[in-house]
């Protein structure tokens, strides 16, 4: 296996210009090269240095001052400074451009919110309105065709479940999908008929119980684990919804582990993004973020055109609410809370479980997925787990543990 840099995070170069300024001003020059090498420059206020994210859609500002200051004037506080900056800036981002004027867009209306203390009402900060369940899961739809974030989970997940079910005669399958309460509520009613049309055309008994909670919520009793069934427990991108330690005494993001942990599962199955923004400060919250999501917009811009309506929907409401939430808010209100593998190992094994390596069928099943898609993704794996990779970017993990 081809050894993996760690969390295969992208690296920022931060770089100091020390360029004369012309005619006894100082003058900032802020670039976007997109893929087909045009150019989008604008002439704004002082900086000193300048960021290049490695990349083929590059973002670069190189200045007398470094767009950093004007991050830390925002997590400063320091409203004049960091208006200059977004009023500057808001004139090159777009939700219709390239996936770094994209996802500028969402970042600058992440900022904004963060400025006005927004956080409470976040999700309106977008201009698109709140989506029904049903819409959500048809927005969610668009990327599990478009991108492989949710086969590479499901299918992983998936296969671990059934080899840990082989030989069973009842089987008990809790899946911790489901994390954003009341507002997926049409939507459980859509895979619970689903999943009980499929059963009968097999002719195997099904019993759907759906619990529309929050995570936080979960007690013993809402599980409804009878005895004599085998059970399994699916938490796919839902566990970094929980509040930890830092954020709440309860501690719910180990709270739930245990609880699962008791009911003496024969396999827990763990899917999340590989990404570090629980307990970071603000500005390297900020650098993950845009490290982490310029792959992300990049990987999808490779799927659909750019003026693709379904594209520029599933980003809005599966995408931009996530990294708004993530720059805009602080405690119980910021909600996108992700941890890299190693840190949900400890959490886990401190909850009591022993890692499971991936069997060569979960191994191959990934890979399977990723043959319908382009050929910058890619499956490593490494200690037992699956990494799904954009070029040199691990986006996603997939683990069991029993």
């Amino acid at each position: 296996m081809q050894q993996i840099e760690t969390y295969c995070f992208s690296p920022f170069h931060m770089l100091t210009n020390d360029a004369s300024p012309q005619n006894g001003s100082q003058t900032a020059q802020v670039s976007f090269q997109s893929d087909n090498e045009q150019y989008f420059t604008l002439e704004s206020s002082p900086a000193t240095d300048y960021l290049v994210y490695d990349s083929p859609c590059t973002v670069s500002i190189s200045s007398n001052r470094t767009p950093m200051s004007q991050l830390e004037a925002v997590s400063d506080e320091n409203m004049s400074t960091a208006g200059r900056l977004m009023d500057v800036l808001e004139g090159m981002v777009s939700v219709f451009g390239n996936p770094i004027e994209r996802l500028g867009a969402y970042l600058l209306e992440g900022l904004r919110a963060r400025m006005l203390s927004s956080g409470s009402v976040i999700y309106k900060k977008l201009k698109c309105k709140e989506p029904t369940g049903s819409e959500l899961m048809t927005y969610m739809h668009v990327l599990y065709e478009i991108c492989p974030y949710y086969k590479f989970a499901y299918n992983s997940a998936n296969v671990v479940i059934c080899e840990a079910m082989a030989n069973e005669s009842r089987m008990h399958i809790i899946d911790f999908q489901i994390a954003q309460g009341s507002q997926w509520s049409g939507g459980l009613e859509i895979v619970g008929q689903r999943l009980s049309n499929f059963a009968a055309s097999c002719g195997v008994p099904f019993e759907f119980n759906s619990a529309a909670m929050s995570g936080c919520e979960v007690e013993l009793d809402n599980l409804q684990v009878r005895r004599g069934e085998a059970l399994a427990v699916n938490f796919p991108y839902m566990l970094h919804h929980m509040p930890d330690e830092g954020v709440s005494t309860r501690n719910h993001r180990d709270r739930l582990l245990r609880l699962v942990k008791s009911l003496s599962p024969k396999v827990v199955t763990l899917l999340e993004q590989e990404s570090n923004t629980n307990t970071s400060a603000f500005l390297p919250r900020f650098h993950e973020t845009l490290d982490y999501y310029t792959a992300m917009f990049e990987s999808i811009d490779a799927a659909r055109p750019r003026d693709d309506k379904e594209r520029m929907s599933a980003e809005q409401h599966c995408v931009a609410r996530d990294i708004v939430n993530i720059i805009a808010c602080e405690g119980a209100e910021r909600l996108e809370r992700h941890e890299p593998l190693g840190k949900w190992r400890s959490r886990l094994m401190m909850a009591g479980f022993a890692p499971c390596r991936l069997s060569p069928d979960a191994r191959i099943a990934v890979k399977e997925v990723l043959k319908g898609y382009s050929k910058n993704f890619r499956a490593e794996e490494m200690d037992g787990a699956s990494f799904l990779c954009w070029k040199n970017r691990v986006l996603s993990t997939s683990s069991a543990w029993r």
